[in-house]
């Protein structure tokens, strides 16, 4: 079951019972969309009591995203360019890393996801957003390496973040805060 709320000083929240949750979850997007996502045997009122109890970081992560740079505005005509570029550059350069540093993956799928830059599934099959192509190359780069590390590490463990620093050579922080300051459209 999923309503929306408007809170006078968070604005629109959007409140989601669902069965996939385990726990009360709230996110904010860069857009500044809140979705507040709780288990159905927790009741709406609890999860509510939460969300006011957040308030503060709530509040602290709209400001950090206002703070970044706007990204592109995008027509549809610009996604499907950046789709194009993004299945013509993208599998081949994953290829590329992956032989370098002696990865194996299963395929390599472009997607519009908003939500994050990439993915990697149980079955080491990734999942690239094309708004990678927006980023810096080096960041790009970073982006597939920290994917491919998760076909050896399927968590963001001590030893998985190794490997990634390791693969770029003790770059990795740098380039994760780097890439904080980017939105995807």
């Amino acid at each position: 079951m999923k309503t929306t709320l408007h809170y006078p000083q968070l604005g629109e929240i959007t409140i989601c019972s669902t069965r996939r949750s385990s726990r009360i979850s709230l996110a904010v997007r860069p857009s500044g969309e809140i979705r507040l996502s709780y288990p159905p045997y927790i009741s709406q009122r609890r999860a509510l009591e939460f969300l006011e109890s957040k308030q503060e970081w709530i509040e602290s992560v709209k400001a950090k995203y206002a703070s970044r740079p706007t990204p592109p505005k995008l027509s549809k005509a610009d996604i499907e360019q950046l789709r194009i570029k993004a299945k013509s550059y993208l599998p081949s350069r994953v290829a590329e890393i992956a032989q370098q540093y002696g990865f194996c993956y299963g395929r390599v799928t472009i997607r519009a996801s908003r939500s994050k830059w990439g993915c990697c599934t149980a079955q080491n099959n990734l999942s690239l957003s094309l708004y990678l192509m927006l980023l810096p190359c080096h960041l790009q780069d970073y982006v597939i390496v920290h994917e491919l590390c998760h076909t050896v590490h399927h968590n963001h463990s001590a030893k998985f973040h190794s490997l990634v620093d390791r693969c770029l050579q003790g770059r990795e922080k740098e380039f994760a805060k780097e890439l904080r300051l980017y939105n995807i459209p």
